[in-house]
């Protein structure tokens, strides 16, 4: 088991943080708070929609901001999404082509272009934006960009794990958290993602009906073909739990195999041995498709918000269009 695997499992425990964490705890504070001092926001010339977290792992941004990519065409408008690219190896800011691969671009950012978004990614988050605005984008989402304050917003959200919410409320690496947990009270928006949602936050769940093979996209089968049965469950997520949950919820019998997130796969990450078929995310099915075998499927999921939530998003956007 990783240092990085151990830590976690402390960070959502009753157990104390080792003790080596806590000065580093408290000279990742001292860090944090002069660069927040030293940010100068750049504009870009239009609404700005920031979806971040205050944790490290997956708590369903990328989802959300294809969410509110749609609602915002819907609603009339052009969306661009910029991302840092996390995890490619593409050097200068640039706008994702039909066809981005997860290893050129990032993970998250080509799973976005797959799914219809123009989206563009770079370190220099101002940089990569103009880029979209240049393409004739009147609105820009930037996922995952909560921390990154070199770029202006407009609209901030914070997307929590309703089921593990905070651990142990303690910043890097003595617990999960990028910020503390008072960074909620500067946000628009605390976007609750599975569990109960608090008063003052806003629902959402992630919902999948399908699976689609990865070798032929045209091979769809409900999930409801997987109750009862055996299947291997991949995950290089930054919570692989909720991917496994969510299938036995679907009464579907699962064998784990849980990866880093953001994990580069492997063939032979996702041969077992026997005749079992594999369900794995879309994210990581993306790094998947050159070699994956019949059998292996992707589930899609999308994320639900109440239309209130999306109103009130409208607004502080500067537009009160009507959904199409």
């Amino acid at each position: 088991m990783s240092l990085a695997t151990r830590l976690q499992q402390r960070w959502y425990s009753d157990l104390a943080p080792p003790w080596w964490t806590l000065p580093l705890e408290a000279l990742y504070r001292i860090v944090s708070k002069a660069r927040a001092r030293k940010a100068s926001p750049v504009s870009v010339g239009v609404p700005v929609i920031v979806v971040g977290n205050i944790t490290v792992g997956g708590t369903g941004k990328t989802p959300l901001t294809l969410a509110i990519v749609d609602e915002l065409r819907a609603r009339g408008m052009k969306p661009g999404v910029v991302s840092r690219g996390y995890g490619g190896i593409q050097v200068e800011h640039a706008l994702l082509p039909e066809g981005a691969t997860a290893r050129q671009y990032g993970d998250e950012p080509a799973l976005m272009r797959q799914a219809g978004a123009t989206v563009a990614v770079g370190r220099d988050r101002p940089a990569a934006a103009r880029l979209l605005v240049e393409r004739g984008c009147d609105v820009v989402v930037a996922d995952d960009g909560l921390q990154h304050l070199r770029l202006a917003r407009d609209v901030e959200i914070c997307v929590i794990d309703g089921a593990r919410r905070f651990g142990n409320g303690r910043l890097l690496p003595a617990g999960p958290l990028r910020e503390p947990i008072s960074r909620l009270g500067t946000v628009d928006f605390v976007v609750c993602n599975g569990g109960t949602a608090r008063a003052d936050e806003i629902s959402m769940s992630l919902y999948g009906s399908e699976a689609e093979s990865l070798v032929d996209r045209s091979r769809r089968l409900l999930l409801e073909y997987f109750r009862g049965r055996t299947v291997h469950a991949v995950a290089g997520i930054g919570n692989p739990g909720r991917f496994f949950h969510g299938l036995r919820e679907r009464g579907i019998d699962v064998i784990e195999h849980a990866f880093p997130d953001h994990h580069d796969f492997v063939p032979g990450d996702i041969v077992f041995g026997d005749k079992l078929p594999v369900l794995m995310t879309v994210k990581d099915g993306m790094k998947c498709q050159s070699f994956a075998a019949p059998d292996v499927f992707v589930v899609p999921v999308a994320a639900h918000c109440p239309d209130s939530f999306y109103d009130r998003l409208m607004c502080l956007v500067g537009t009160d269009a009507k959904r199409d």
